[in-house]
């Protein structure tokens, strides 16, 4: 449940960013095409859109995903999802071949990279007066 409830906040986060945040629209140009997140049992999936600059989200797989990341089951992919570091988990995720990638890599390592941008930043209140 909570993997899937991560696959959808990151839809709405995706698709806020592309609405509102200039350098995550960066990321977009010229890339349209339909990704997908998912458990290797099937139970869960959810894939992405992007057309025209703009990141929509959909419950269910999709036909033809440009890539395709699969989490071995929905607790798995909700700790690599969250983890600390990120980059660390998935690199043992796909090494374990808990993790397995479908398609382009390097699409792969571009979503990774759109991820960073949906990291809310810390208001200036919140940092320690010296």
């Amino acid at each position: 449940m909570k993997f899937r409830f991560l696959l959808w906040m990151l839809g709405r986060l995706m698709a806020k960013a592309s609405r509102n945040n200039p350098k995550f629209q960066e990321q977009l140009v010229d890339r349209d095409m339909v990704f997908q997140l998912h458990t290797l049992d099937g139970k869960i999936a959810r894939h992405f859109i992007v057309k025209d600059q703009r990141i929509t989200s959909k419950a269910g797989p999709a036909a033809e995903p440009a890539f395709a990341l699969g989490f071995k089951d929905g607790a798995y992919g909700f700790a690599t999802m969250s983890a600390k570091n990120k980059q660390l988990a998935f690199m043992q995720g796909i090494q374990n071949k808990d993790i397995q990638i479908q398609g382009n890599p390097a699409l792969v390592i571009w979503f990774q990279g759109l991820t960073k941008y949906l990291v809310p930043k810390k208001p200036a209140s919140a940092k320690k007066a010296a």
